[in-house]
């Protein structure tokens, strides 16, 4: 029998800094954090200090040159611009004094859309995740870090791939996980659902950008693998974002070529 999982959140606020809790330890190096919680408490930040009902999050881009350890982790802010209709916010993640990734933050105003019609693609059509049996695997969803709910495809096979996921923690404890948080902490996904191939995950993303039109309603995120390509050890990837009433981004990332540290 499958014991349940742990869900205690990721970080744990200690004053003007954050203690990453064991849930945080990444695929690389078991004494390392996970990209996506990175790209998570940045965008934590960001929207904690600076976000405003009247801007979408538009664009988010969290470049991560250096793997962190469990050190205690400050984020730090600044605003570049800040317009009528446009602001810009600029972010850096410090681990044990040392600067280990960075993110910038584009907001734009909700307005008026036009009357103009423009094509796009086609609604993904798909089932619910509800109407998706959990996967029997344990180790699905890296063992309790997310839920899954796949559609099409798997790692470790080529082909298209298709998953819902959802959140099974808090990002910091004590702080329910608002719409964009929820996006943030999870477009690092990305990676490896673009990058994976038979033989596994073999590519480390350096960054993620991800595009919102809207904000995400309800819990879970889909995300569809669009593209992969790579030439000496240097790949790219990128998935749709949708919630379950329609699309509402693109996740996008760059990767080199990486093996893993044995734990």
């Amino acid at each position: 029998m499958v014991q349940p999982m742990s869900t205690d959140p990721f970080f744990i606020r200690e004053g003007e800094y954050y203690r990453p809790t064991p849930a945080c330890r990444g695929p690389w190096d078991p004494n390392s954090l996970h990209g996506r919680v990175i790209v998570g408490l940045l965008g934590h930040e960001i929207e904690r200090r600076h976000g405003d009902p009247a801007f979408v999050p538009a664009r988010l881009t969290v470049d991560m040159y250096r793997l962190p350890d469990f050190s205690p982790i400050e984020v730090t802010t600044r605003v570049i611009r800040e317009g009528r209709r446009i602001k810009v916010v600029d972010a850096e993640f410090i681990s044990g004094g040392v600067s280990m990734g960075r993110a910038s933050c584009q907001f734009l105003r909700r307005t008026e859309a036009p009357a103009t019609k423009v094509w796009s693609p086609a609604n993904w059509e798909v089932p619910a995740p509800a109407d998706i049996p959990a996967p029997s695997d344990p180790r699905s969803g890296m063992g309790g870090m997310w839920a899954m709910r796949p559609i099409t495809g798997a790692f470790g096979t080529v082909g298209p791939r298709r998953t819902w996921i959802s959140e099974l923690r808090e990002l910091v404890g004590g702080d329910p996980l608002t719409p964009f948080q929820r996006v943030a902490v999870s477009a690092d996904f990305a990676s490896p659902f673009a990058n994976a191939g038979e033989g596994g995950l073999a590519y480390i993303n350096s960054d993620v950008t991800t595009y919102l039109h809207r904000l995400p309603v309800g819990e879970w995120i889909g995300f569809d693998v669009v593209n992969h390509q790579a030439t000496d050890g240097v790949a790219i990837g990128e998935c749709w974002l949708y919630d379950e009433q329609g699309p509402i981004g693109t996740a996008t990332v760059a990767a080199l070529a990486q093996s893993r540290k044995p734990g």
